[in-house]
């Protein structure tokens, strides 16, 4: 790599050009110091964790209209922020963006600094890093998945990941600006989602090309280590109805799809599989679910009457089916199905 072809000065001028216009982003310019709102910053960073910038933009401009500042979300009750959540999955993080907003009013605002950033729940260091460079210009060095990929590139970093990380974050420390480092984050990251994607990155209209290292092995990079298969868990839930209203219980705050409603259910999250005591029920088919560990084959079990040992039944009027977590729903509609034949 030749580093006078590959600087945070050469990105910043693409950025300025090419850069996406997001709705929690302010671009500072080469002439300013504008700095985004923290709250839009960290909201935007907890949504986008394992989810893409397509499907957070409809959930972003829903909870900001909702709750426009940390304030907001703060005071919010907790199945409010559920429901809002529903579908973006991973609903531990739902969990801690409550717990980190009423943290945050609770101190009197966003710490500026990582450690005090690092402090708040569900901060971890990627987090952290990117409210304190992007919202208070501090040059921290920022790196998600987008920014190893780029680096892996640039400086030819052929070692595996997860091994590669170190060496990854030094490369992406070196090039590190101290001026408007917020940009500079979002500009490495935006090369890596627009340009120097995973698959047939555009070398050519990259403006690292010349002087990147990796380029002629670009596409095999960053190399990783095989995966383990997924295993495959069978589990088994039941669909209730009393009328127009349907059985649903509120999941434990910890485990798999923690603190949402759904249907009562067991072996999929570990519990004994073995049918409700209610009954009796007929089979309305099996709904398919992929988690991040595990992938998950699930017996919809559907039944008619107003006894029920778990949960309590919830009207037309009380829930919607789109509130529910992406494989209840996919329950739900299965049961419905079955129910309207």
């Amino acid at each position: 790599m030749r580093d006078n072809l590959v600087s945070a000065e050469s990105l910043l001028a693409w950025y300025d050009v090419h850069g996406r216009e997001l709705p929690w982003r302010v671009k500072g310019g080469p002439d300013t110091q504008r700095h985004a709102d923290p709250y839009r910053v960290w909201l935007s960073e907890v949504m986008l964790q394992q989810t893409t910038v397509a499907a957070v933009k409809s959930y972003f401009a829903r909870f900001t209209a909702l709750w426009p500042t940390v304030q907001d979300l703060a005071a919010a009750e907790d199945a409010d922020v559920m429901r809002e959540w529903a579908g973006l999955g991973y609903y531990a993080r739902a969990r801690n963006l409550l717990a980190c907003a009423r943290a945050v009013v609770a101190r009197g605002g966003f710490p500026s600094d990582l450690d005090g950033l690092r402090a708040l729940p569900g901060v971890g260091p990627y987090t952290a890093a990117a409210v304190a460079s992007i919202a208070f210009g501090r040059s921290e060095v920022v790196v998600d998945g987008n920014v190893e990929r780029v680096m892996a590139r640039v400086f030819a970093i052929e070692t595996p990941l997860p091994a590669a990380k170190p060496a990854l974050v030094a490369a992406a420390g070196r090039l590190t600006p101290v001026l408007r480092p917020g940009d500079y984050a979002q500009a490495v990251m935006d090369l890596g989602a627009t340009i120097c994607t995973p698959r047939s990155p555009a070398c050519g209209i990259c403006p690292w090309m010349a002087g990147c290292a990796g380029r002629e092995i670009a596409a095999t990079l960053p190399r990783k280590l095989a995966k383990a298969p997924k295993p495959t868990r069978e589990g088994v839930v039941w669909v209730l109805w009393n009328g127009d209203a349907v059985l649903l219980e509120r999941r434990p705050d910890r485990g798999l799809l923690g603190g949402t409603l759904g249907f009562p259910g067991a072996g999929w999250d570990g519990s004994e599989v073995r049918p409700p005591a209610e009954g009796p029920w007929e089979e309305a088919g099996v709904v398919t679910h992929t988690f991040t560990h595990f992938h998950l084959n699930l017996r919809v079990l559907v039944g008619h009457g107003a006894g029920a040992t778990r949960g309590e039944f919830h009207g037309q009027n009380a829930f919607s089916p789109q509130d529910l977590p992406t494989l209840m729903r996919k329950a739900h509609d299965a049961a419905l199905r079955h129910k309207e034949t």
